[in-house]
């Protein structure tokens, strides 16, 4: 059957949608909703999450075809502007009523669907540029929502995709071993790939090769670009405890960035236990107040 079958056949059962991959916001790099968020806020952040969860755990699937993951997400869409009431969407359903009592456009949430369809279909990318340009979709929209939650001005924009930018390019250094393997997606930009001497296959190997510890390191090189830039929004935030929020994420990033310097991702994921992220959010604090 072709994909636009599946994706026809699919848009109209009436079938569970999700792919729950286990994940939660304990996984993630940076806390969700935390406790430095207004306790009347936390529960718009947690349903951004569980649809942001459940779109993505869909496009990485390893068990649907293509045009069923494309089938699902457009099925997210439509119900996230309000033209699909198929209950098996019940997180753009919660979502949508979240942004619809808060003011805030949906196009975040359509963002996110857009880069996850891309992630459906496309495994590799050419260059840093085109792996920006899907940052932007992927990552950068979560900013955005949390800073139109808080009333922060859109003029702030521009930091937060670049704090954004940098967790998501962070995230595809720590997983990129498991992506090759189990997705044969590969974010590393070819580009640096073919100038450092470096092969996809690089990436089943137990430990970098010199040529793939370059690719890496030129990542790096990027995504400190990126938090230099995104220095500067915590102290531009008019909403204190975002701001502080904000600034402990900052911290959590200039870590695992060094962190990724110093070890190497396909011995092991490179993570920071619990230690590292109360130093983290001390040095962030740190930071903002003084």
């Amino acid at each position: 059957m072709s994909d636009a079958a599946l994706r026809k056949r699919e848009s109209s059962a009436e079938t569970p949608v999700e792919t729950p991959s286990g994940k939660t916001a304990k996984g993630e790099n940076f806390p969700v909703g935390s406790w430095l968020l207004p306790k009347e806020l936390r529960p718009h952040v947690a349903a951004f999450y569980a649809f942001a969860r459940a779109i993505d755990d869909i496009a990485d699937s390893p068990d649907l075809r293509s045009g069923i993951k494309l089938a699902r997400l457009d099925g997210f869409a439509a119900a996230l502007t309000g033209t699909n009431d198929d209950p098996a969407y019940a997180k753009a359903h919660v979502l949508r009523a979240s942004l619809n009592e808060m003011g805030i456009t949906p196009q975040h949430g359509l963002d996110l669907i857009s880069a996850f369809k891309q992630d459906a279909v496309k495994n590799r990318y050419a260059d840093w540029t085109e792996l920006m340009d899907y940052c932007n979709r992927s990552a950068a929209p979560v900013g955005r929502f949390l800073l139109d939650l808080h009333g922060e001005s859109v003029s702030l924009y521009p930091q937060s995709d670049a704090l954004c930018n940098a967790l998501q390019v962070i995230n595809h250094l720590q997983d990129c071993a498991a992506d090759y393997a189990n997705l044969n997606r590969v974010y590393l930009p070819d580009e640096w790939m073919h100038a450092e001497g470096s092969n996809v296959v690089d990436l089943a190997q137990i430990e970098s090769t010199p040529a793939l510890r370059g690719v890496i390191n030129r990542c790096l090189d990027g995504t400190d670009d990126l938090l230099n830039e995104a220095r500067k929004l915590p102290h531009a935030m008019d909403h204190r405890s975002l701001a502080m929020e904000t600034a402990v994420i900052v911290s959590i990033a200039d870590r695992l960035s060094k962190k990724l310097r110093k070890r190497d991702p396909l011995a092991g994921r490179v993570v920071l236990k619990a230690p590292g992220f109360a130093a983290a959010a001390v040095t962030g604090l740190f930071r903002l107040w003084y």
